[in-house]
């Protein structure tokens, strides 16, 4: 226990008083059992729990309780009740009628009392770090020990829990001869255990738990081991039983966590009683309370790989279980036959044709061949049984050909142990591989490697979760982002939900709600009823409404089973919607607007800020003026500078150059941390696992004395995994011990907090190390955060904003924003309804604030001003809103755009090429179309329909309806058929293929009618999912379905990437295309391909 800091210390004690808690509860419960059952005695027997659980909870709605709870209540020993289920029944059983006035008023007061209880449990529970600062603990130790009193408890017994004495080995008096016994009991147990017969040993450790006078952690040893042989025991007849879930308390799983709870118990601050409850949790698949064991497990013993590997596991499945996987269409176990009559009845594709196309694979590409037949060997197939040893040995076969493909599976039943040892560490390795192969195949041209999006979205859930890896937001974003660029749908999903929450990327709605439509064109079921959900939101309710359908046509179980809800809430929203008058929508618009922005989460320290662009000419420019600010960012640049110098000139480092490297990358994070951009993935990796080296010979040499290496090292490890929040702070509560002086500790504990709405355990950590330096300009401003975000007296938090600007210098990047606080503060003095020229005044600082910010933080962006501007103008509320859809600069960096047009230009050069090139000897055909599209003559009767309304992933045509579009992008070639990009009235995009038309009219056709800016209707349009990349596009097979629009409706020197009219600029090179500005000529060129298509 010595080993322990003060703060995992503080969390344990409250952990005991929680534990004492369980007594007055329980003896609550039973009085109101009394209560409220004619004064009958709750005996703790189980005819008395199945009776309750029967009776009473099966009939409460309010009661949900865990299979584990169910059962602890139905064998109706109380003492066997945790916190949690207590404080449930506490809450929510029904009253009977026949209380009276007192009864009922004493009830009530109780409930307030369990629900604070509840609350501070919560908070305690669900601390990940298990080390909590001592003005945190003060505070949550009265809150809880004040509920304890008035509930019953003796304040002078509860006083001696905070003796840390209370967690050291107790002088206990003990039988020496039981003790003896005890432990032969044990070795015999633990013997008969390794031999398998844990009958046997369950039975030996009893007799040992009951010996009298024996100690405490010799009794938490003998229960920690039962608890292990109930859960082996539970294995070896598990394929007998085939029992999932509990059943009583007579199953093994319950039996062992009842043990090791017990081991626990005896001895809080043993990391392998806290283990063994992981563990039980663990197979009774209760993850999230595997989890947070394991994390109380960890605390006690970091360094431990046992406790490591298991969290691992259980953060993996649980993350499964949140992502809701088990409820997922497309994950569910299907047969290769199975899986093609799929492909048939969506997409048309036949199944002998897939088959055929198996065949001449295998001729032409023995590596997909062989993933293929892994396929069928583990879905099984026509003549194939299902194998998962033969399905890897064709995936490792793939692999070791470097097929992206066979790498991808291969990793995937390695991590989940699937006809091969699971061994996620290999697994990461694997899906590396496999992320680093071409994205695009390498034989079959304009077809995706399948294998790589997958590996990378694979690698975008373990940096996110922290899975055989440093958990790292910023890294997941890039993975997903990868992915999505690769053509993965859940990826776009996972990333667009990062973009809607503002977690490791700053927060984005827009760019939220363009990955979650990239998703759903794609094909994921979650990202439909996100995308629905989201719409909502903005009162787009048709959309809303096809989106929520169209997730339930895909089989999203969630939106199935609450459709009535949503169609509701849509139907009441809409309803409101409509007595509102324009100016009043405008307004409510505008607020809900405001409102969102200010919900912002980011990644602590990112990988890079493509945003902020420090360029150190620059910088020294304005130091050479005499800014302290860009003279220290200069001289952090330098040793950053310095620090990637050596990693470029070097592919491997001596220990002596990782030293150096070190101390200069903990300079520049010790000057100025924000100009450390880490250019790419591989840079960070690299660096990281310099840093855990140095640590570990660190850590190896001397674990007491310190050294400059290794607080250089301590303190890039901290930044660099900034993400860990939690894990950060428990390895920061050792290096504040053993360099006590470093005052940079103290500042990323403080930010670390902060992030986690610890706000007294920041102001704490701010306060300790300004002790140390008085005038730190990060920790007083640390300080001032803390206060304002405590709801405390706002001239405190004042105070602590006026010290930070005393001391800071007028160009510090948090200058503007301490101005915006501060009128923050005095608004919300004033009650919100007294605009004072005090306010204004503090505001218009901060405007003048601005104008001395370094170039690198402009434009300035703080939340605190987006609040507070419209107050000073009430106009500004309705430019406070979301930009309209119909802003053609805004849908330029959409995902979908920009995939269209780019491979619409891909295909038109790559055709260019072939069809000049005599070497080629091209082969054209097409697949025929898999519905009949009828003509109308006119269009009159048609309805109006936009690209937004057909849903993408759905072959069908709209009969009786006509779209109208504009062509934004033409076609070169005509063979065989004519490939545009059309855009509808609410620039919306998509491709459009034209069928039925004579060869010797291609020329014309692509030259002098389909051109850039001309407009046309298609009547009764064809959706078609193509029939080789599965993405949507309109075609058209009857030619008279397409009717032109008169000539003066086309759109004159359309700009070629934002579509405006009468673009002045062209390109210097082609001399044909045309743009509005410099800017869209930028975009068009690097992120929509120009070069593809630009001819002299």
């Amino acid at each position: 226990m010595t080993h322990l800091s003060i703060e995992v210390r503080n969390y344990f004690k409250l952990e005991l008083l929680l534990e004492r808690s369980h007594i007055i509860l329980r003896q609550l419960f039973k009085n109101r059992y009394s209560l409220f059952n004619s004064r009958n005695l709750w005996d703790d027997t189980t005819t008395c729990g199945i009776n309750y659980l029967t009776n009473v909870i099966t009939k409460n709605k309010q009661i949900n309780l865990t299979p584990v709870q169910k059962t602890s209540i139905s064998s109706g020993n109380s003492d066997e009740w945790d916190l949690s289920t207590l404080i449930v029944l506490l809450l929510f059983t029904d009253r009977p009628n026949t209380l009276n006035t007192a009864e009922i008023q004493i009830l009530d007061n109780e409930d307030t009392l369990l629900k604070l209880l509840r609350d501070i449990r919560n908070k305690i529970a669900h601390h990940a770090s298990k080390s909590i600062v001592d003005v945190e603990f003060n505070q949550l130790w009265n809150d809880l020990s004040s509920i304890l009193i008035v509930l019953g408890e003796d304040n002078n017994e509860l006083k001696k829990l905070k003796d840390d004495t209370l967690l050291e080995l107790a002088n206990e008096t003990v039988n020496e001869e039981n003790v003896e016994k005890a432990r032969q009991l044990n070795s015999l147990g633990t013997q008969a255990h390794k031999d398998g017969k844990f009958v046997d040993a369950i039975a030996f450790f009893t007799k040992a738990t009951e010996l009298s006078d024996v100690s405490q952690h010799d009794r938490a040893f003998f229960y920690s081991n039962m608890s292990a042989s109930h859960l082996e025991l539970y294995e070896q007849s598990l394929s007998s039983s085939g029992r999932l879930e509990v059943q009583d308390s007579t199953d093994h799983r319950y039996r062992a966590l009842q043990d090791a709870k017990q081991a626990r118990t005896l001895w809080p601050t043993w990391w392998r009683g806290q283990f063994r409850v992981g563990k039980a949790y663990a197979v009774l698949n209760e993850h999230e309370k595997a989890i947070n064991s394991y994390e109380r497990a960890i605390a006690l013993d970091p360094v431990n790989a046992n406790i490591q590997k298991a969290m691992d596991e259980s953060r993996q499945i649980y993350g499964r279980q949140s992502r809701q996987e088990h409820l997922d269409p497309r994950l569910k176990p299907r047969t290769m036959p199975e899986l093609y009559d799929d492909l048939q009845d969506n997409f048309g594709i036949n199944t002998q044709s897939i088959r055929s196309a198996h065949n001449i694979v295998e001729k032409i590409d023995p590596a997909t061949a062989d993933a293929t037949k892994g396929h069928k060997y583990e879905h099984g197939d026509i003549n194939v049984k299902q194998n998962y040893e033969q399905a890897a040995a064709y995936f490792a076969k793939a692999a070791n050909q470097n097929n992206a493909e066979g790498l991808y599976n291969l990793a995937r039943l390695t991590d989940r142990g699937l006809g091969v040892e699971k061994n996620p560490n290999l697994a990461l390795k694997l899906f590396e591989q496999a992320a680093a192969q071409p994205p695009m195949h390498p034989r079959v041209k304009g077809a995706r490697n399948i294998g790589v999006a997958e590996a990378e979205h694979a690698l975008g859930l373990r940096y996110y979760q922290g899975i055989t890896v440093h958990k790292h937001l910023p890294t997941a974003a890039y993975w997903y982002q990868r992915a999505t660029d690769h053509g993965g749908a859940e990826s776009a999903n996972n990333l667009a939900i990062m973009y809607e929450d503002g977690i490791g990327v700053d927060r984005n709605l827009e760019k939220a709600e363009q990955l979650f439509e990239l998703s759903s064109r794609r094909g994921d079921p979650n990202a439909m009823l996100s995308l629905a959900n989201l719409l909502l939101n903005k009162n787009d309710f048709q959309m809303a409404k096809a989106w929520h359908d169209r997730a339930c046509e895909a089989g999203n179980i969630l939106a199935q089973t609450k459709r009535h809800v949503f169609d509701k809430t849509l139907q009441n929203t809409q309803k409101l919607m409509d007595q509102c008058s324009p100016v009043m929508l405008q307004n409510i618009n505008a607020i809900k607007s405001i409102t969102q922005s200010l919900k912002q989460v980011k990644s602590i320290y990112r990988q890079s800020d493509k945003t902020r662009i420090y360029d150190y000419d620059v910088l020294n420019e304005h130091a050479l003026r005499g800014s302290i600010t860009a003279k220290k960012m200069c001289t952090a640049l330098e040793h950053f500078g310095r620090a990637l110098y050596i990693l470029m000139q070097n592919e491997v480092l001596n220990e002596n150059e990782e030293n150096i490297f070190v101390y200069e990358l903990a300079q520049c994070y010790r000057i100025e941390h924000i100009v450390a951009q880490i250019p790419g993935i591989e840079f960070q990796q690299r660096i990281v696992n310099i840093v855990d080296r140095v640590l570990d010979r660190c850590d190896k040499t001397s674990n007491v004395n310190i050294s400059q290496v290794d607080e250089d090292a301590r303190l890039c490890y901290a930044i660099l995994h900034m993400d860990s929040r939690e894990l950060v702070l428990q390895f920061l509560n050792v290096c504040k011990q053993k360099y006590p002086k470093s005052v940079l500790f103290y500042d990323l504990s403080a930010a670390l907090n902060g992030w986690l709405s610890h706000y007294e355990a920041s102001l704490y950590e701010a306060n300790a190390g300004l002790a140390i330096s008085s005038n730190n300009e990060e920790l007083l401003y640390s300080k001032a955060v803390a206060l304002r975000l405590l709801d405390s007296s706002a001239d405190e938090a004042v105070d602590a904003y006026q010290v930070f600007l005393e001391y800071a210098p007028k160009d510090h990047r948090k200058v503007p924003e301490s101005y915006y606080a501060m009128a923050s503060c005095q608004f919300v003095r004033r009650k919100q309804h007294r605009m004072t020229d005090v306010i204004k005044e503090i505001y218009q600082k901060g405007e003048e604030a601005e104008k001395l910010q370094l170039p690198c933080f402009l434009p300035y962006q703080s939340n605190s001003k987006i609040l507070l501007k419209p107050l000073f103008d009430t106009r500004l509320l309705i430019n406070a809103q979301s930009t309209s859809p119909s802003n053609r600069k805004v849908r330029l960096t959409n995902p979908h755009r920009i995939e269209v047009i780019t491979e619409h230009r891909e295909w038109e050069s790559r055709m260019s090429r072939e069809l000049n090139n005599p070497a080629y000897n091209l082969l054209f055909f097409s697949d025929k179309p898999r519905v009949t599209q009828q003509t109308a003559k006119s269009l009159i009767g048609l309805q109006s329909i936009s690209l937004r309304q057909l849903d993408p992933r759905k072959d069908h045509v709209y009969t009786g309806y006509v779209l109208s579009i504009t062509i934004i992008d033409e076609a070169y070639s005509w063979i065989p058929s004519i490939h545009l990009v059309i855009e509808d009235e609410h620039l919306s995009c998509e491709r459009l293929f034209i069928y039925g038309f004579s060869e010797d009219h291609g020329e014309y056709l692509t030259k002098e009618l389909f051109t850039i800016g001309s407009k046309m209707h298609i009547i009764n349009p064809y959706l078609r999912i193509g029939a080789n990349d599965m993405k949507s596009l309109i075609r058209v097979d009857d030619f008279s379905s397409i009717i032109m629009q008169n000539e003066n409706e086309r759109v004159i020197n359309m700009c070629r990437c934002c579509g405006e009219p009468n673009a002045l600029n062209s390109c210097g090179r082609c001399l044909k295309a045309r743009y509005c500005s410099k800017d869209c000529q930028t975009l068009d060129w690097k992120s929509y391909k120009h070069k593809l298509i630009c001819k002299k």
